[in-house]
């Protein structure tokens, strides 16, 4: 089993930055990937940024240059530092992790609001 707690999220205007951390608890070593998704009203979840083991990362398009997802290895943390954010951002962001068996975990969630 693993545990997923986000933290971070909250109230920014459009431009400004905001940095979610993931502090992951339990069967850490098990852990292959971790990343970001998140979920806007009314729209499907959709993923934001991943970074394996290895320390390959992929981004979506639309936050590419703009978001940095890294990851502490020694704190089993992952972070998603978030710069230039726009209203499209606005979402419940989660954090996700799957393991070598391929079980994949979810976070509780945290509200990104930008706005003005």
């Amino acid at each position: 089993q693993v545990q997923l707690v986000e933290s971070g999220g909250g109230l920014v205007q459009p431009g400004g930055s905001l940095r979610l951390s993931c502090a992951a608890s339990g069967s850490t070593f098990s852990i292959i990937t971790m990343g970001w998704y998140r979920q806007a009203p009314g729209k499907q979840r959709e993923l934001v940024a991943v970074i394996a083991s290895s320390g390959t990362t992929n981004y979506a398009d639309s936050v590419k240059g703009r978001f940095t997802i890294s990851r502490e290895n020694g704190e089993n943390t992952v972070y998603l530092q978030m710069n230039s954010l726009k209203p499209e951002d606005t979402a419940v962001y989660y954090c996700k992790s799957v393991t070598q068996r391929r079980q994949v975990y979810w976070g509780q969630g945290t509200q990104v609001t930008v706005s003005s």
